[in-house]
């Protein structure tokens, strides 16, 4: 009679320069929309946990923030603490690069790393690599950067080799009992996730029109039997920007808010009543007081 598999159970952080996929690979590995996505760099601001439970082992994933080289603002001082917080408390790192390109901000990535915990490389987005004979040099090259404990090539987008990028991440999460509910998807609260829905809205539906300096607060999270009262307040930097967000005749404010309240209801599975407005707070993004109160750490 063979003896039980010992569970398994532990940190795996997801690191990198911003825009390589971090954040798909994680709704990817857990089969939710946890952390949001843009093509944007910079959208997740915030250290986000989504957790995948089998029979096995369970996997908390630690979606960070792309490390910032440029901009010492507050609130990038606030993602790199974020970075360096979560690379201490690990398990298994995630080095995710993109397929076909490693340049200076990876490799700054790269020198931050623990040497004291598994690193595996994932080189991400093979789906878009045109020319499919640079693949293999190109997994060299990486495998060279450092002593790896594997390089596995993924495409998050199309969910493929994720399989085989758990397989390898199994083998050196510490044999332990679970640490959160089967049924847990992550350790953030309804009320944080609805403020990252309608933030990931601004980034999706005004494109380059509005800079970074916006963030979403939410003011008003209350249970009423099964439906959600929700009132969020995008915040922004000028009287400038508030006028961008709103929209011709408020057309962009309300396709934001329809489009956020939709995905909380998928999540929450259940009826959103979603009140969104706009307000300006000058400089948010470089005050430190404001940013705690916001959420940021």
């Amino acid at each position: 009679m063979n003896e039980p598999t010992e569970f398994g159970s532990g940190y795996v952080a997801i690191v990198g320069r911003p825009n390589v996929g971090k954040s798909t690979l994680l709704n990817r590995l857990i089969g939710e929309k946890i952390s949001i996505v843009s093509r944007k760099a910079q959208t997740t601001r915030h250290r986000i946990v989504g957790i995948l439970s089998r029979d096995d082992a369970q996997f908390v994933f630690v979606d960070t923030p792309g490390f910032q080289t440029q901009h010492t603002n507050a609130l990038n001082r606030a993602m790199n603490r974020g970075v360096t917080q979560a690379l201490a408390d690990v398990d298994v790192v995630l080095f995710v690069v993109e397929a076909g390109r490693f340049d200076a901000r990876d490799k700054a990535v790269l020198a931050l790393l623990p040497r004291d915990r598994p690193v595996i490389a994932v080189v991400n987005k093979t789906d878009q690599l045109k020319d499919r004979a640079k693949m293999l040099p190109f997994l060299a090259d990486i495998a060279a950067q450092r002593d790896f404990a594997a390089v596995v090539p993924v495409s998050a987008a199309r969910g493929s080799q994720l399989d085989t990028l758990l397989a390898e991440t199994r083998k050196h999460l510490p044999h332990h009992e679970p640490l959160f509910g089967e049924d847990e998807l992550t350790d953030k609260s309804e009320r944080f996730l609805a403020a990252e829905y309608v933030r990931e809205k601004l980034f999706r539906l005004l494109g380059d029109e509005l800079p970074y300096a916006a963030t979403v607060e939410i003011e008003k999270f209350e249970l009423d039997g099964a439906l959600r009262r929700i009132s969020a307040a995008i915040v922004v930097d000028r009287e400038g920007h508030k006028a961008i967000v709103i929209g011709k005749g408020g057309e962009t404010l309300k396709r934001i808010a329809t489009e956020a309240r939709q995905d909380m209801e998928r999540l929450f599975d259940g009826k959103v009543f979603l009140e969104v407005f706009v307000k300006v707070k000058s400089g948010w993004a470089d005050d430190e007081r404001l940013l705690k109160s916001l959420g940021y750490e």
